[in-house]
């Protein structure tokens, strides 16, 4: 690799990391293969809206993958994410990226109710059975928390054991106890089981990838590991995959053409999609 190459590369993934805004690297994805339906609300506050990303050649099997960002519980924009919808949507997967209520105007459960209504209206629109929830880091503990055996997305009026699967990026799943004053402030103090996946992860369950970075030192990847022999435990299919020396970053930004060596996040997720 060229020292420049090398230089655009440390910056774009200056951008990403902690799951920080990745408009950067959304400069360099292409704009065809979709059509997009921006800014629909799922809800009637300023942060529950989504982005509709339509394939210009969709499946016929009509597969929908719902995705949330991470960032903390604290940060992020369904904008930011184009380079992970784009990649799908050109390979004929619908998605919707959703917003959702951030810390500190919100604390635990807000976020996870938020992405219920979300994931109520996919169902609405394209059917619930050909939904996949998908997320990364503090995205992919959204995503699992609806998953699980947990009320929320019952609460919004939807079977979470009719989804077709969830996929988990470098997640969260099992992270207590909390030692950071913010993430205990976030999630109402140092040790609340009830706001971990792990917790809930009991027949029945929908079928499941978890995808972690054996290099990832943000989030650990024995919380993928303990959260799928959880699922196993439980009697439901699991796929686990740890892709070795890859980071928290690497694992979502490998959805864009520039950092696709880093690691085949996209071809394991699209080959998952394939067979469910």
């Amino acid at each position: 690799m060229t020292l420049a190459r090398r230089g655009i590369l440390s910056g774009l993934l200056a951008a990403l990391t902690g799951c920080s805004p990745a408009a950067l690297l959304n400069t360099t994805v292409s704009r065809k293969g979709y059509a997009l339906d921006s800014d629909i609300a799922y809800g009637p506050l300023p942060r529950q809206k989504l982005d509709h990303y339509r394939p210009e050649t969709p499946r016929p099997d009509g597969k929908t993958v719902v995705f949330f960002y991470g960032g903390n519980w604290d940060s992020g924009a369904k904008s930011d994410y184009l380079f992970v919808a784009q990649a799908l949507a050109a390979r004929g997967i619908g998605v919707i990226v959703a917003d959702y209520r951030l810390y500190p105007e919100v604390r635990f459960p807000a976020f996870i109710e938020d992405g219920a209504l979300a994931v109520r209206w996919a169902a609405d629109k394209v059917g619930i059975d050909k939904l996949f929830l998908m997320g990364h880091s503090a995205g992919a503990q959204i995503a699992l928390m609806l998953a699980v055996n947990t009320p929320y997305l019952a609460a919004a009026g939807v079977d979470r054991i009719k989804l077709r699967a969830v996929i988990g990026l470098s997640g969260p799943y099992d992270f207590l106890p909390l030692t950071s004053r913010k993430l205990q402030d976030i999630f109402g103090g140092p040790s609340r089981p009830e706001t971990q996946p792990i917790t809930f992860a009991k027949a029945p369950l929908p079928p499941a990838l978890f995808i972690h970075g054996t290099g990832d030192t943000i989030v650990k990847p024995g919380n993928s590991e303990r959260l799928a022999a959880a699922w196993r435990a439980a009697g439901a299919p699991v796929e686990l995959k740890l892709y070795p020396d890859v980071d928290h970053v690497d694992v979502v930004g490998s959805f864009a053409d520039l950092l696709r060596a880093r690691a085949p996040t996209l071809a394991d997720v699209t080959a998952y999609i394939d067979s469910h």
